[in-house]
């Protein structure tokens, strides 16, 4: 701890933003970065606490609490400080994979645990993260890592999200030839498609694709693991299997829409927007330009959806809230905004939120188009587009079908392990755990590439 009194001497300060009005015209990143001095007093402020709970990685009261990833925040917080930027990188990755992602999307359950944050305003432990890989890559730092040597053994990973990608990371470089199987056409899995690009652009993803394919991973696109034949020669021609396949199954909406156009989950509808957004297709699934958009859900997937809506143009955009607003005050009684409302509140003059309340029947015209949501307040709301984030079910049968493994909800193994009922078959992230952050498929990912690494080698040097 270089700055004993650092947390008393500089108070919070977070990076600026494009003014909400104006970012919603483009696709671009709103964050602006903070200048190095004002960082390094940021990472000044980290007390280098005795017990430093905002490393912990449990869950606490239904929620996560410090990092799942046990990231080293204290020792790079003070590599900030002291402006020794090349050890702060090497500490950061030494538990990190990738957090350039996390530095973006990651809702911060370590700044929840630090002890700074029981009196007054948590350290800037995401931004401080975020600073530091991108000045690493800005220097030229973060570089191609070589396996010292090849082990002989094959491994597939199945899906191409955050916890297929971290196993892959971590397998290939303890010397394992890995290979990614991804349907999509792009690798990236719920980070490309899933994120809109003024939350995680996708040059960014691009960037650390490109840096493990120079590494030495292999991805294969286009390749639906579903399908048994595909299955079967991945079971075959491989040593070990790891399915990172994600949560994908939706969370039924609870509201007959057969026959009815313009309801779509958000999962889905996010999907589209980025694909004629970013890669030039045209899906099927409609934007909201011109529409009148209930969101139903919360949290960071129904604001997604809520700006992805403004910056197509919507008409208007209204987020239906199942809990009462006093389950939402911060410590001081107020609401907060994150980044969408906010977009919202510019746009329309308006919180899009509305608390308690919930959709009790949708109206369609003769053709079966949706126009209208009736609530359970009475109300009629004009409606041509009915985005439902209401989270996830589970992981998706057929994979596990394919794959001869067990799985309810999620696929099973036992606890503490990634080992599924099918020998040399191993599942990580969402499709174990059950819909949660990117944080947690990360640290499912190299968790699973520890025990899998065991199997093949007998031993693990994997953390």
């Amino acid at each position: 701890m270089g700055k004993i009194t650092g947390f008393m001497d500089y108070s919070r300060r977070d990076v600026s933003e494009r003014e909400p009005a104006q970012r919603v015209r483009d696709w671009e990143e709103f964050h602006l970065p903070l200048a190095e001095e004002a960082r390094e007093e940021q990472g000044a402020r980290c007390m280098n606490c005795g017990v430093p709970f905002c490393q912990a990685g449990i869950e606490w009261e239904d929620a996560p609490f410090g990092c799942p990833l046990h990231n080293l925040i204290p020792e790079w917080n003070d590599m900030i400080m002291s402006g020794n930027w090349s050890h702060a990188l090497a500490r950061l990755l030494k538990t990190n994979n990738f957090p350039e992602f996390t530095g973006r999307v990651c809702p911060a359950p370590c700044e929840r645990a630090c002890l700074c944050h029981l009196y007054e305003d948590a350290v800037t432990i995401r931004d401080n993260e975020l600073c530091i890989i991108e000045k690493g890559f800005e220097l030229g730092k973060v570089k191609p890592r070589y396996a010292p040597h090849r082990s002989g053994q094959k491994v597939a990973v199945v899906g191409s999200g955050p916890a297929g990608l971290a196993a892959a990371d971590q397998l290939n470089h303890r010397g394992h030839s890995v290979t990614v199987i991804e349907r999509e056409d792009r690798p990236g899995g719920l980070l490309t498609y899933g994120i809109p690009n003024m939350k995680l652009p996708k040059e960014i993803i691009r960037r650390r694709i490109d840096l493990m394919t120079e590494e030495g991973v292999t991805f294969v696109t286009g390749s639906d693991a579903s399908d048994p034949k595909i299955a079967k020669r991945l079971l075959k021609e491989y040593d070990a299997v790891v399915l990172c396949c994600g949560a994908e199954e939706p969370r039924p909406l609870g509201i007959d829409v057969q026959g009815m156009s313009g309801v779509c989950y958000a999962g889905d509808y996010l999907k589209a927007s980025i694909q004629r957004q970013q890669f030039g297709l045209e899906p099927e699934l409609p934007t909201a330009a011109g529409r009148d958009v209930v969101i139903i859900g919360t949290g960071d997937t129904a604001s997604d959806c809520v700006a992805t809506a403004l910056r197509q143009g919507c008409k208007s955009v209204i987020q239906l809230v199942r809990r009462k607003r006093e389950d939402y005050l911060d410590r001081a009684g107020n609401l907060p905004f994150g980044y969408a409302q906010e977009e919202a509140l510019a746009i329309f003059g308006q919180d899009p939120r509305r608390f308690a309340v919930q959709i009790k029947e949708l109206v369609r015209d003769e053709g079966g188009a949706l126009t209208a949501a009736v609530t359970t307040d009475g109300d009629t709301l004009p409606c041509q587009l009915l985005i439902a984030a209401t989270g996830a079910a589970g992981c998706r049968e057929d994979v596990c079908r394919a794959f001869g493994v067990e799985a309810d909800s999620t696929v099973r193994t036992e606890e503490r392990s990634y080992q599924t009922s099918v020998e040399k078959v191993f599942a990580a992230g969402d499709m174990r755990r059950g819909q949660s952050l990117v944080v947690w498929a990360i640290a499912e990912g190299r968790a699973a590439a520890a025990q899998v690494d065991r199997f093949l080698s007998g031993y693990t040097n994997l953390k």
